[in-house]
C-alpha cells in the first residue's frame, strides 16, 4: 500500500496554517485579554460572550472567502469534498501545529458535520428548500446544530422521546435534547424525532430527521452545559414545545432518519481521529523539547531511561494510531465498508490521545500541572473526546458486533 499524502493535500494543509498564523493569530494577538480567561470569554450563563462570538463569525466568513470553509463537504452541495485522507491530514496538520484550546481556530475555520459549513446531512434536504439555506450557511454567516442526543438517549438512540405529529401540511414537535453541540448560537437545527412509534419499539425505524429554523416559536435553548474544566460552553440543552416545521423541511425519508444522521456521525468520528493525531503529535513536541532542555543530576532529562521510555512510548502509539487511521481513511475514499473500522479508529484514537497527554505532562513534571504549556488543556480535552460520538464502550460493541457477524474479518 502506498501510504504517501498526495502532494495538493499537502499544499492546501499549508496554506491553511499560513492563514492561521498570519490573520487569525494577530486578532487573537489583538483580543488577549479578553480571550486569556474564561471569566471574559463566558458570560454568567456560560455562553460565550458576544464579542468571542463576533470574532468566530468573522473567522469563519474569512475562511469561507479562501475556500478552507468548505473542504471536505459534499460536491453535491457546492463544498470541495476532498475526500477522508485529505480530511484526516488537514485536521491532523492544523492541530499538530496550533495545539489545544484556540476558541478563535478549533471549532470555526473547517467545516463540521454538526456545527459548521455544508453538513453531509443536509444532502438529505428538498434541494429548493436547500438553496435558500445554502448561501448563509456556506458563507458561515450562520451556523448549525445535530440534535439527536438526549437525557436519556445517547447511545441508545432508539430510546428517544422527542415526538414529531402531523399537522396537515406540517409537523409538530415537541421533546429535549442534550449534549447538543453549539446550539446556544446556532441559526439552524438538524432535530431528529419519533414519527413511527411502532417502529421505534421494534428499534426497525420510525425516527425522522427535520430542518429547523432556531427561531422558530416553541424552539428554546434554556441552559447551556458547562463541561470539565470550564466555566460554560458551546454544548446546550435544547427544548421543543410543539415547534412547526413544514414537510418540505425533512431530512430525507419519513422514518428513514437514522441512516441520515449516520451520514454526519460517521464523518465526524473520522474527523476527530484526525484531531487526536494532530494534538498528540503537538504533545510529544513539546515533551521532546524540554526533556532536551530541562536538566537533573547534571544532565538533561531526555538522557535518563525512564523519560527515554515514555517518549518512545508516545511515538509507538502516534504511529499505531496514525496508521490505522489513513488506512480507514483511505477505505472511506475507496468506498469500502467501514462500520466496524470507522468505530476502531475512534476509540484507538482518542485513548491513544488519553495516554500520549498523560505521558507528556510527566515528562514535564510540576511544570505539565500547569496550563502555562496548555499540556493541562490539552489533558482535559483528551479525557472528553472518549465520550462524544459514542463512547469506547460503544465503538467496541459496535466492533464485536461487526466481528460476530462476519462483516469485519480480522
Amino acid at each position: 500500500m502506498d501510504f504517501s499524502i498526495p502532494e495538493e493535500i499537502v499544499a492546501v494543509g499549508d496554506a491553511l496554517i499560513k492563514f492561521i498564523d498570519r490573520e487569525v493569530v494577530p486578532i487573537e494577538e489583538a483580543h488577549r485579554e479578553l480571550l486569556s480567561s474564561e471569566r471574559t470569554i463566558f458570560s454568567a450563563d456560560g455562553r460565550y460572550c458576544d464579542e468571542v462570538l463576533a470574532l468566530r463569525r468573522t473567522i469563519r466568513m474569512r475562511s469561507a472567502e479562501l475556500g478552507f470553509y468548505s473542504l471536505f463537504s459534499p460536491a453535491v452541495l457546492g463544498g470541495e469534498e476532498m475526500g477522508a485522507v485529505a480530511a484526516i491530514t488537514i485536521q491532523s496538520m492544523l492541530h499538530a501545529h496550533v495545539g489545544p484550546g484556540r476558541h478563535l481556530i478549533h471549532p470555526v475555520v473547517l467545516p463540521s458535520p454538526f456545527t459548521n459549513g455544508l453538513s453531509p446531512v443536509l444532502a438529505s434536504l428538498e434541494p429548493s428548500v436547500f438553496q435558500a439555506y445554502r448561501q448563509a450557511i456556506a458563507s458561515g454567516d450562520k451556523t448549525l446544530c445535530f440534535a439527536l442526543s438526549e437525557p436519556d438517549a445517547g447511545s441508545d438512540v432508539y430510546g428517544m422521546k422527542t415526538r414529531a405529529v402531523r399537522d396537515g401540511d406540517d409537523w409538530l414537535i415537541t421533546g429535549t435534547k442534550q449534549w447538543i453541540s453549539n446550539s446556544p448560537y446556532a441559526d439552524y437545527a438538524m432535530v431528529f424525532a419519533i414519527t413511527d412509534p411502532d417502529q421505534c419499539k421494534q428499534r426497525s425505524g420510525g425516527i425522522t430527521g427535520f430542518f429547523v429554523d432556531t427561531k422558530a416559536a416553541g424552539f428554546k435553548v434554556p441552559r447551556v452545559i458547562s463541561v470539565m474544566g470550564h466555566q460554560g460552553s458551546d454544548i446546550g440543552i435544547v427544548t421543543l414545545d410543539a415547534v412547526r416545521v413544514r414537510d418540505d423541511h425533512r431530512l430525507g425519508a419519513e422514518g428513514r432518519g437514522l441512516s441520515v444522521a449516520i451520514k454526519g456521525v460517521n464523518t465526524g468520528r473520522v474527523g476527530m481521529a484526525g484531531q487526536c493525531v494532530g494534538l498528540a503529535r503537538w504533545a510529544l513536541k513539546q515533551a521532546l523539547d524540554y526533556a532536551k532542555q530541562r536538566q537533573t543530576f547534571g544532565k538533561p532529562i531526555a538522557e535518563h531511561q525512564a523519560i527515554q521510555f515514555m517518549l518512545a512510548d508516545c511515538a509507538l502509539d502516534i504511529y499505531a494510531a496514525q496508521s490505522m487511521l489513513q488506512n480507514c481513511a483511505w477505505r472511506v475514499d475507496q468506498k469500502l465498508p467501514v462500520e466496524g473500522e470507522i468505530s476502531m479508529v475512534k476509540a484507538s484514537s482518542t485513548e491513544m490521545l488519553n495516554r500520549v497527554m498523560d505521558r507528556c505532562i510527566q515528562v514535564h513534571g510540576g511544570m505539565g500541572l500547569t496550563n502555562d504549556l496548555r499540556l493541562e488543556e490539552g489533558y482535559r480535552f483528551a479525557r472528553s473526546m472518549r465520550i462524544p460520538d459514542g463512547t469506547t464502550e460503544i465503538q467496541k460493541r459496535t466492533i464485536a458486533r461487526r466481528l460476530l457477524s462476519g462483516d469485519l474479518v480480522m
